[in-house]
Parts: C-alpha cells; sequence; structure tokens
C-alpha cells in the first residue's frame, strides 16, 4: 500500500523499475501545462508509446501472456501519480485496465490478442448499443459510439450492440475490431480533461466475428486472481483516482506559489494568511481522507479476493461509495486551492484552473453520480440497490 509523508507532501505512489516512469511524469507534466494535450484533443502518440514502456497497458495482463499481473492498488496508485502530471494522461492511462473487459472474449481470442505482446492499447465506445445483425461470419456492426476516451492512440477499439434477433435484442454486447476499422469524429469539446480525447466512433458495415465479442457484464474467461475481484467497481476506480491525483496537483501547485507571491492589494502572501493556512489544511486533511477511504476499500476487497473468497456485496459497496466519494473530494480541494490563489486563478494560463475544470469533469461521469449515494444508502438500511450497482 502507499505510505504517506508528511502534511503538504505528495504521497509517495507506486512507481515502476527504473527512471523512465519519472522522467515520464516530468514530461507529461511539461508538456500538459504547455496546452499541448489540449490544443490536439489527444495525448501524443509518443506518450503512449512510453506508457507501453513504462508498463501501463501490461500492467493488468495476466503474466501467462508476458503482462505483470499488478494488483488493482498497483495499478490505481500508478494512474494516480501519472493524473498529479496531467489529468487527462492520467484517464487515458486509466483505460490500462482493459483486461477486465477483454477478459470476458473467448479464451482462444484473447489468446489472439496478445499474440503480439501484453502492450495493447484498448479503447471503448460502449453507449448506446446499436443493432447488430447476425449474419454469416458474425455480427454486422454500424453505429456511432461516444465518449470513447483514448481513441486515437488505440491498437483496438470496442463498441456496444444489441444483437438482433428477430425483432427482439439480445443481451448487450461489445464488439472489438480493430482501430483502423472504425472512424474518429473529434467531437470532445469540453471545459476538461480535453486532452482525453472522448470522442465519437462511427462504424459502417464492419463484420465482427462472433468470437470477437463479448456480453458486457459476462464472466471472465480468465482465473487470475484479479479477474475475481469485482469490475465495475475497478472500471469506476481507475476514473475516480484521476481526480485524487488531480486534487494533489492543484494542492501542490497553491503551495509552490503562495510563499512568495505579493498580493498586488498590498495584502499578506497567501501563505501568511491565517485562514489561507486554515483552509488548506482542512483541504490536506479531507484529501487524504478520502485517499485513505478509497485504498482501504481496494485493500479490504484484495485480501478476500486472495483469499479466494468471494467479495461481499457489503464490500463492493464500500468500493463505489468511496470512488464517489473520492470525486467529489477532489473537486471541492481543486477549487478551494483556487480561491485560495485569488485572481491568479482565474486565467486559462493557470494550472490551478485547469486542475479545477479537470476535476470537475472527473465528477460528471455516470459511474460517480449521486445514485450512488441513493445505492449506498439503501444497502445500510438493509434494502436492496438498483441493479447493476453491484
Amino acid at each position: 500500500m502507499t505510505h504517506l509523508n508528511a502534511v503538504g507532501n505528495a504521497p509517495t505512489a507506486f512507481i515502476p523499475e527504473g527512471a523512465a516512469f519519472q522522467a515520464l511524469l516530468d514530461d507529461v507534466r511539461s508538456r500538459g501545462r504547455s496546452g499541448e494535450f489540449d490544443r490536439t484533443g489527444h495525448i501524443a502518440p509518443d506518450i503512449i508509446e512510453r506508457f507501453k514502456e513504462v508498463g501501463v497497458y501490461r500492467a493488468c495482463v495476466p503474466k501467462r501472456f508476458g503482462g505483470d499481473e499488478r494488483s488493482p492498488a498497483e495499478f490505481c496508485e500508478m494512474i494516480e501519480a501519472l493524473s498529479v502530471a496531467d489529468g487527462s494522461a492520467g484517464w487515458v492511462a486509466s483505460f490500462g485496465m482493459s483486461p477486465v473487459y477483454l477478459a470476458s472474449l473467448p479464451l482462444e481470442t484473447i489468446r489472439t490478442v496478445y499474440a503480439d505482446g501484453p502492450d495493447v492499447v484498448f479503447a471503448g465506445g460502449i453507449f448506446p448499443p446499436q443493432p447488430a445483425e447476425l449474419v454469416e461470419g458474425g455480427f454486422k456492426v454500424n453505429g456511432r459510439w461516444k465518449y470513447s476516451s483514448g481513441c486515437v492512440g488505440a491498437s483496438l477499439v470496442g463498441v456496444g450492440i444489441a444483437p438482433k434477433s428477430g425483432d427482439k435484442l439480445d443481451l448487450p454486447r461489445l464488439a472489438v475490431m480493430p482501430q483502423r476499422q472504425a472512424r474518429i469524429e473529434r467531437t470532445w469539446d469540453t471545459v476538461g480533461l480535453l486532452g482525453t480525447g472522448s470522442h465519437d466512433l462511427v462504424v459502417e458495415d464492419v463484420l465482427v466475428p462472433e468470437e470477437w465479442t463479448f456480453v458486457r457484464g459476462g464472466a471472465a474467461n480468465l482465473d487470475e486472481p484479479f479477474f475475481r475481484y469485482p469490475s465495475l467497481s475497478f472500471a469506476t476506480q481507475v476514473l475516480s483516482v484521476v481526480g485524487l491525483g488531480v486534487a494533489r496537483a492543484a494542492l501542490d501547485e497553491l503551495r509552490d506559489m503562495a510563499a512568495g507571491r505579493v498580493s498586488v492589494t498590498g495584502a499578506p502572501a497567501v501563505a501568511e494568511r491565517p485562514l489561507a493556512q486554515v483552509e488548506i489544511a482542512k483541504a490536506e486533511a479531507a484529501l487524504l481522507s478520502a485517499r485513505a477511504f478509497f485504498f482501504d476499500a481496494i485493500e479490504d476487497a484484495w485480501q478476500t479476493v486472495l483469499a479466494g473468497d468471494p467479495v461481499s456485496a457489503a464490500q463492493t459497496n464500500l468500493l463505489r461509495l468511496s470512488s464517489t466519494h473520492a470525486t467529489r473530494v477532489a473537486a471541492d480541494v481543486a477549487r478551494t486551492a483556487q480561491m485560495l490563489s485569488g485572481m491568479t486563478g482565474v486565467y486559462r494560463s493557470s494550472p490551478l484552473a485547469r486542475f479545477v475544470n479537470d476535476a470537475q469533469v472527473v465528477t460528471q461521469h455516470a459511474f460517480m453520480g449521486d445514485v450512488t449515494y441513493q445505492n449506498a444508502g439503501a444497502i445500510f438500511f438493509g434494502k436492496q440497490p438498483l441493479p447493476g450497482y453491484l
């Protein structure tokens, strides 16, 4: 697990071996702050290649396919560190969790996916599922899918389909295909996380063999412990931890600028103001507390998996609740840092303005909606949550 340094210092995250990861963090931070990722609307191809080199895409891949088989906490710590450097980069890297999805493919297909190595870059546009006819050779896939984060740098993409059986639609599936068979339409124009390239995928008359599809939420065809960890919870956690990283970056930015900055009004430097000292201490405590809840829930569930036992509904509930809580706290912390910076934090050139927008966008994801609290409250009172929550 992660160890925390003194108040005001960043947590010591899981770091892959060697200096390459630190060099990557430095480059991502510099290029993100220069506005490069926002201007282009995606993470640069050379950064994606370096994600491969440091193990982002092999982290969750089983060792039998050449992967590193990291734990859920280790992967989240890696994504958190990247998100401190840049929120969009962390968000795109988070889809290194794709083995969770791809594990539901038939085993022979999984072997084909990793035949050339474990560093497979996958992106998905799941919603809305589009009707797909079963024809000779597989499914004929047509449609448009939104929010396909990281699709520009992906080698494989998946899109949501609803197989047609006469006038009926079967259970939704994900149809996997080479990225070149889809067209990317650049529709992602948002206030934050611009560099994630969460554009639309458009597919026209592509035949996807049935063995390259799987039922969404279906059982994994891999038996490593990682694939017994709650998959929906993990898909949520790898995104919510981006918010924790961005909030940490906001606090660090305020600390670094506060001591030497003199107000144009003649007021004391930010670091000398009693109210600022109080508010930054509260923000630090809130962020570290949310982070501790987040990683404690992961560790508790993971130890249950390693013991060979099923993760309980109560444990899964805490995985979901701690994720939503983390994003809300992170957004509040980033905003606090901006407010304490005064007018400096409202300029487009200010990293703090970007951190606020990035952290806020994380809270808007469907996984982190208010319905999480409703479901968690229902479980607290011994009631059933809404379908799909657990």
